[in-house]
């Protein structure tokens, strides 16, 4: 079973943030009504320390007290990073935009590092954090290329509110935006959030359209960002205000991008659509992700994108159809149907706007040359000539060798020399082809192995997926070579 708390484990809704008190609710934070005010939750402290200090002797007593502290990549200019604590990586591979699961951590001075990711000689940020009971979240901010770049600590507020009331947490991350107002229905529910600011409010569930504008003392500044909110009861949020206002003129191209994040309490919820009118945080379904279950040995398995099941049931050699997602990065967990103590992946996926095909390969069984792992496939999904087909295959079978693919009637070579994990792409006049799977040779005319009869329309993309055992009976299951194709357009 995965680790979760050696993965960069990633908990985003997708959504922007910033809900303060509307009629019959009212800011939990200073005891006033919807105004964050701009004021900081942070309440423990970083101290950069140019050398690594010794932990001192902790008595029992203290090693029983534990706090609990997630991170949050926020830093728009800043790689991949991984993250230790106390010397331990904790959190390997974490991109931005990526809010970690809780880990649970002693109290006491704790020595946090902050690398990039596989080379812990570039070290962005390290320094000591006094961590007392409670939890925290040590979000990474500011930028690398103005040495702004610096951990903020804030203090979570995790009791969970009734059950017809959610809590709403803003951040302000992004470092060229200005202060800003957020408004619901005509009233302010955050007001004057400056960069680092942030506040809680609390409101009545349901679904909200939010604007987030430019401070003004009324609160009527221009919308820059428009977003339908969901917000459940008994459910605790967090939303980032994070990267660029004007990418074009900063040294990453990192755009505005609103991210949400369950705290606590019953979950759910998110952005429902982005509407903007142009400007900061303008988002709509800019991602097409399918999943295609290929391991042979693998059973049937749920897919949840950032604990949400999207599929359910899935058997091997299905390929799902396209889901719908804005751009950005999803926790992906695959688990045995039914069996949520059964993990045999839960990664974090960095999607950019495009077509993906999410395929589990290899297989589950320790032992195996080829052990199971997701692919992340780019789909090129635009039409061929009306005359044209264009085939992609996607060598999946774990114990096939290398294999060249040819036409039966003519010879002709479509693929040469793909091994396992390998995908290649041709183009074909639409029609009907026998295709010979062969053995890989430097002349291509090695034994034939299989046969598959396809048909292929003008227009259209496809994907065949080259699946299952090529000798079954020395295989811990009986799912025989085959070639799956599937439409991609």
């Amino acid at each position: 079973m995965i680790d979760k708390s050696r993965r960069d484990v990633l908990r985003t809704l997708g959504g922007v943030a910033v809900v303060g008190g509307l009629a019959g609710c009212s800011s939990n934070q200073n005891g006033s009504g919807g105004s964050a005010g701009g004021e900081s939750t942070e309440t423990a402290t970083a101290t950069p320390t140019e050398t690594e200090t010794e932990m001192e002797t902790e008595t029992e007593t203290e090693m029983a007290a534990t706090a609990m502290l997630r991170v949050a990549h926020l830093s728009p200019d800043a790689p991949a990073v991984d993250v230790s604590v106390d010397g331990s990586v904790v959190l390997e591979g974490v991109s931005f935009g990526a809010v970690s699961d809780y880990l649970e951590v002693p109290v006491g001075t704790r020595t946090v590092t902050i690398a990039a990711a596989d080379d812990p000689s570039t070290v962005a940020f390290e320094g000591d954090l006094d961590v007392t009971e409670g939890a925290f979240t040590v979000a990474a901010v500011g930028e690398l290329s103005e040495d702004t770049f610096e951990p903020l600590v804030l203090a979570d507020d995790n009791t969970v509110p009734a059950d017809d009331t959610a809590r709403v947490r803003v951040v302000h991350a992004s470092p060229d935006a200005p202060a800003v107002d957020v408004t619901a229905g005509g009233n302010a529910l955050f007001d004057g959030v400056s960069y680092q600011g942030s506040g809680y409010a609390e409101v009545p569930a349901g679904t909200y359209t939010l604007n987030v504008r430019g401070d003004t003392s009324s609160n009527d500044g221009d919308s820059v960002a428009a977003f339908d909110v969901e917000l459940v009861g008994g459910t605790v949020y967090t939303i980032f205000a994070a990267g660029y206002l004007s990418p074009d003129d900063e040294p990453a191209g990192t755009a505005f991008q609103p991210i949400a994040a369950v705290d606590a309490g019953a979950g759910g919820g998110g952005i429902v659509q982005g509407m903007g009118d142009g400007g900061m945080g303008e988002m709509s379904e800019d991602v097409a992700l399918r999943v295609a279950h290929l391991s042979p040995d693998a059973p049937n398995v749920d897919v949840l994108v950032d604990g949400s099941a999207v599929l359910e049931d899935v058997p091997f050699g299905a390929v799902s159809d396209y889901l719908s997602l804005l751009s950005g990065s999803y926790q992906v967990t695959i688990q045995a149907a039914g069996d949520s103590s059964t993990v045999v992946f839960d990664q974090s996926l960095d999607l950019q706007p495009g077509a993906y095909t999410a395929a589990a390969v290899g297989e589950l069984a320790e032992d195996a040359e080829n052990g199971f792992a997701v692919q992340l496939l780019t789909d090129d999904t635009s039409a061929p000539a009306d005359d044209t087909a264009r085939i992609r295959l996607v060598h999946a079978s774990p114990d096939a060798p290398a294999v060249d693919v040819t036409v039966q009637s003519t010879g002709d070579v479509l693929v040469d020399g793909a091994a396992f994990g390998d995908a290649a792409t041709v183009e074909v006049p639409a029609g009907s082809y026998t295709l010979e799977v062969r053995g890989d040779t430097e002349s291509n005319d090695g034994d034939v192995v299989s046969t598959f009869d396809v048909t292929v329309e003008g227009g259209t993309a496809y994907t065949a997926f080259a699946q299952g055992y090529l000798s079954t009976d020395d295989e811990p299951a009986d799912a025989g070579f085959d070639l799956a194709v599937v439409t991609d357009n």
